[in-house]
């Protein structure tokens, strides 16, 4: 057995140890952020939040906030799925180590499990859909998706990381030539992610759909086609008993509820139903699919007919306050363009690669459908970056098995030359131009280094400054007291401190967020309404942050205006603060 033969054999074994070693170096690259607890978004603010409460006692299915807008809370339309590892992490080193360094290793651990498996999930698609040698490359390139390998780094436990490692899975179902074991395995990721959160929706249909189209184009695909529905049908209902909360129960658009499992179920009948026709011609089993896709879609619109819109269900105001102002749900062509060709260069990349397998593969149905199912759901994240950034990591993630497909042919192309030396530097070339990985620094030389303003510097400066343990320390020493502060702030505020906040950037709490917007928007008396019917303590501002630039553009002479400049009301109390403090905050009078 030469050395290629025992790389690919133990193939398992090599992922592992580039995983150890990818971890190792995310936990260098963020030791600082590690040892200062650095949680950078607010997601993960309040996830740790929803972790302590757990820990504390609350129920299995509240997953209310009580912290933010007490004492009612906030309503969060998330899972108890990625609150289980940190929290078990935080149980396994408390002995070992106290509780605050077990919790700042397990908010480092936790996002790197996920990518464990999104790792191997990438090694397989490439084994299935190129060659048991070319397992290397799905990891290789993934790792170099700066927007997707940020998903997966120390400290970023939200969500996201996990469902991106459930359409990994899904992705190494599509490519399995198993038709059983390939169908259970779209059909139980596709159960798990959307047991998390619906932000995947669309890429997991796109999956669904090319199940079908599989179906119509082989009828022998039917065994896949039953698998994938008995699975998926399943799994969101274990999924839906297991962790649906309270407020989930209801029929509400944004989470695994009473809509989304119905029709889930509903599909996998139909899924089952398509499966179990005896239809010799591919026509009938077209228009049989087709019969079945209505059927669906028309049971979504006649029975929850509330969730045709936007499934986030904000009011128009808030929309236009808030919601349409998000910069990840802009258009990626708006950000500029050392931004646009560091997130679109891999799935560019990848784009090209999944038309030139099709080409290669055009005689092979088998493995045709096969990229093409993938190669879809990867169109489907690129095309999205044109209207929200939010894409960036699934479209990168989604590229990975065209970027490899690339790679690979361009690799074996280069290791049939006579010369050693070109073999060797066209391995490297090759894998350099299909991974992205020069994209970082091609996006430099588009950079025109301007000089940063004054003000952008000041916005800066603030938000690098305002959310750290040691600016925070100061006024988590005050008493304890109910804070108006900024919503971009709340989830930090009661992270690091004992206070309470008002709300957090949560689309289900319209109300909260309102009334944070137009106490700081509108004028002195609006504020004191606002700050008497919540019966806050405090008023907390960090002049400079974003947030903050929104309501002094919006309304100069508004409330957060009048406090930037010093024009302070009487019946708010100055609190003192260290002179280096970028905090200003007040205490209410009575």
């Amino acid at each position: 057995m030469n050395l290629a033969d025992a790389f690919q054999r133990h193939w398992r074994p090599v992922v592992l140890l580039f995983w150890v070693c990818t971890v190792a170096y995310l936990v260098w690259e963020r030791w600082g952020g590690i040892h200062g607890f650095a949680l950078g978004d607010t997601d993960d603010n309040l996830r740790i939040m929803q972790v302590r409460a757990l820990l504390d006692g609350q129920g299995w299915y509240d997953l209310r906030q009580y912290r933010l807008s007490p004492p009612e809370g906030l309503n969060m339309h998330w899972s108890r799925i990625p609150d289980l590892p940190i929290a078990g992490l935080y149980l396994l080193l408390k002995p070992l180590f106290g509780g605050m360094i077990a919790e700042r290793w397990a908010v480092a651990i936790a996002p790197t499990l996920p990518l464990l498996i999104a790792l191997g999930a990438m090694a397989l698609a490439a084994r299935r859909l190129l060659s048991p040698y070319a397992f290397w490359l799905g990891p290789a390139i993934l790792v170099c998706g700066g927007s997707v390998r940020a998903m997966f780094a120390p400290l970023r436990i939200d969500h996201h990381n996990w469902q991106l490692a459930m359409v990994a899975v899904v992705v190494a179902g599509l490519a399995d030539p198993n038709k059983k074991r390939g169908g259970i395995t779209v059909g139980i990721a596709t159960a798990l992610s959307l047991t998390i959160g619906l932000e995947m929706l669309l890429y997991l249909a796109i999956a669904g759909a090319a199940i079908g189209l599989r179906w119509v184009i082989d009828r022998a695909e039917s065994l896949r086609l039953a698998a994938y529905g008995i699975s998926l049908a399943g799994g969101t209902s274990l999924g839906f008993l297991i962790f649906a909360s309270e407020a989930n129960r209801l029929p509400v658009c944004d989470a695994l509820s009473p809509v989304w499992l119905s029709v889930m179920l509903l599909a996998g009948v139909v899924a089952v139903a398509l499966a179990w026709l005896r239809l010799d011609s591919p026509w009938l089993r077209l228009v049989a699919g087709a019969v079945g896709g209505a059927l669906l879609a028309g049971f979504y619109a006649l029975a929850w007919p509330n969730c045709l819109g936007r499934l986030e269900g904000v009011p128009p105001e808030l929309a236009e306050m808030w919601l349409n102002n998000v910069r990840e749900a802009m258009p990626l062509y708006r950000h500029g363009t050392t931004t646009t060709i560091a997130i679109a260069t891999l799935p560019a990349i990848g784009l090209i690669g999944y038309l030139v397998m099709l080409w290669r593969n055009r005689r092979d149905t088998d493995l045709l459908v096969r990229w093409a199912s993938i190669g879809a759901m990867a169109a489907l994240a690129a095309a999205l970056l044109l209207w929200q950034t939010r894409a960036a990591a699934a479209s990168q993630l989604l590229a990975v098995p065209g970027a490899a497909g690339l790679g690979w042919a361009l690799i074996i192309w280069f290791q049939k030359q006579r010369l050693m030396l070109v073999r060797v530097l066209g391995t490297f070339a090759a894998f350099f131009i299909v991974s992205g990985a020069l994209a970082g620094q091609a996006a430099g030389w588009f950079d025109k280094k301007e000089p940063v303003s004054p003000g952008r510097q000041a916005i800066n400066r603030a938000n690098n400054t305002c959310p750290t343990p040691g600016a925070l320390r100061p006024v988590a020493q005050q008493p304890k007291g109910y804070v108006l502060t900024f919503n971009d702030l709340g989830p930090r505020l009661v992270t690091l401190t004992h206070h309470d906040a008002i709300s957090g950037p949560y689309h289900r709490n319209h109300q909260a967020i309102l009334d944070v917007m137009r106490a700081f928007r509108g004028d002195e008396a609006n504020a004191r309404a606002i700050i008497a019917r919540r019966g806050i303590d405090y008023v907390l501002i960090c002049p400079n942050m974003s947030e903050s630039t929104i309501y002094r553009a919006a309304a100069p002479n508004g409330f957060y205006g009048q406090l930037s400049r010093g024009r302070v009301p009487a019946w708010l109390e100055p609190v003192s603060l260290p002179a280096n403090s970028p905090y200003r905050m007040w205490r209410v009078r009575r």
